[in-house]
């Protein structure tokens, strides 16, 4: 992240602009916006600038910029279009210590004017540091059209109303009095009165949660919701995870959890790692099946985050004994598995009409495990298997399959980083497997597809195949 995003006060700050023309008038419909005092130094200055200097909207001296101008300003806007005068203009603010944007010369900017979608006092700021202006527009017009024109209403009310909120015992409760008001109660008064509604819609739900507050309850327990993150894309996650982390007060996550899933759960939730590495640290999982338990039991909402989908190979029916023992009450929101995302970036399909009709779910990660297979049946032509966490146990894999009958030309596929940027695809075959992860070199989370190969690969394949027929 080149450039940090804030929103700056602008309430008795000093604002200079240099310059008269369109530049100008584009960052000055912006900054009219705010509270600011806005000085312009323009000798010529385009009929719009004089006519919001009329309306006193903005202090309008019509001669060029001075070094001595930019005195106490907060910040200063370069937007003569001159390349000479620009960078005096920057020059100048620079040696003052004070922020200069130079319009459409990102280099020269010290700062930057995002796009805004403004739904006053609630503005939502797009910027993509000078690279893509015109996805930075799309995504403001996509916002724009999502984000009702009564967002701002409804925030102003609650602003006014936050000192008395405040009075709610603990923030449990203050959550979800605004979560309600902002989502059903405050738009439903409006849509009956108005501005007028919103006041006496506050006042309404504010004693009815403090009477909840006020009266004797029983602590009311917490609950655990295990939710599958997928394969680590955070386009895949189902809306009802998103919503899971939003309302999470804690996050007990595995290792392979994306920091960009991450970024999704509320700011204020406790977010704790406690993931499980083959050959590296690990948390037991006693340990983390008491944490889980432990925070539930305060009466937080808990959300154990695991990779992919809970309920495959993620030691889900531990963690829900682990409550069930401490009395929790517990959900699951499954999740996009790795070999779905898997097979979906090499174009294939796990199972296929005339060759399989099953497919093996199997982990390498206890090598032990694999005595439990039906390696006849797994070896035999046509079967397609999905191996979790096989890297370490491929030498193991490919000798027990060829050992019952499996072919060395079987094609194989490993996928690392599955759906992620950093996603990587080996094409390979069984005979060959174990020297393919070897020069490799993979150290990210790998699925290998048994039977399966990139979809070009495969139909090269068939093609060669129907030539030697």
């Amino acid at each position: 992240m080149q450039h940090f995003p804030i929103f700056l006060a602008t309430t008795g700050a000093r604002v200079v602009l240099s310059g008269g023309g369109p530049a100008a008038l584009a960052k000055l419909r912006l900054l009219m916006k705010t509270e600011a005092r806005i000085d312009v130094y323009a000798p010529d200055p385009a009929p719009e600038i004089e006519g919001w200097a009329e309306d006193g909207a903005l202090h309008l001296h019509r001669r060029a910029l001075a070094e001595a101008d930019i005195a106490g300003a907060t910040l200063v806007y370069a937007a003569d279009e001159d390349e000479a005068i620009d960078a005096d203009t920057a020059r100048w603010a620079k040696a003052a210590g004070i922020l200069c944007n130079v319009v459409d010369n990102l280099a020269a900017s010290a700062f930057i004017t995002p796009a805004m979608v403004d739904r006053d006092p609630v503005c939502v700021a797009i910027g993509t540091e000078g690279a893509a202006p015109v996805l930075a527009r799309r995504i403001k017009a996509d916002l724009e059209s999502r984000l009702p024109a009564t967002l701002g209403r409804l925030a102003r009310a609650g602003k006014k109303f936050r000192g008395k909120a405040d009075e709610l015992p603990h923030g449990r409760i203050r959550r979800a009095f605004w979560d309600r008001f902002y989502s059903t109660d405050g738009p439903r008064a409006f849509d009956r009165a108005g501005d007028d509604g919103l006041e006496p819609a506050l006042q309404d739900l504010f004693a009815e949660y403090s009477y909840k507050a006020a009266t004797p309850q029983a602590p009311k327990p917490g609950h655990v919701t295990f939710v599958g993150a997928g394969p680590g894309d955070p386009e895949l996650l189902t809306l009802k995870a998103r919503r899971a982390l939003h309302e999470a007060d804690v996050v007990i996550h595995d290792r392979l959890v994306t920091p960009a899933i991450l970024e999704l759960a509320r700011r204020e939730a406790t977010i704790l790692d406690m993931g499980k590495e083959a050959f590296g640290p690990s948390t037991p999982q006693a340990e983390i099946d008491m944490a889980i338990a432990a925070h539930a039991r305060t009466g937080a909402h808990v959300v154990r985050l695991k990779s992919g989908d809970a309920t495959i190979f993620g030691r889900l029916d531990e963690e829900i004994a682990a409550c069930e023992a401490a009395g929790v009450d517990w959900s699951i929101v499954p999740g996009i598995t790795s070999a779905s995302a898997a097979v979906a970036t090499i174009g294939q399909s796990l199972t296929q009409r005339g060759r399989n009709g099953s497919v093996t779910f199997l982990t390498g990660h206890d090598v032990k495990g694999f005595a439990d297979q039906d390696w006849a049946k797994l070896a035999a032509p046509g079967s397609v298997a999905a191996i979790y966490m096989g890297k370490a146990a491929a030498r193991f894999l490919q000798g027990r399959l060829m050992m019952h009958g499996a072919a060395g030309t079987t094609p194989v596929t490993v996928v690392e980083n599955a759906s992620r940027p950093e996603e990587k695809i080996l094409g390979t075959t069984l005979g060959a497997l174990p020297q393919t992860l070897s020069d490799a070199g993979l150290d990210g989370p790998a699925l290998i597809l048994f039977g399966l190969a990139p979809r070009r690969a495969a139909a090269a394949l068939t093609d060669l195949e129907k030539e030697l027929a």
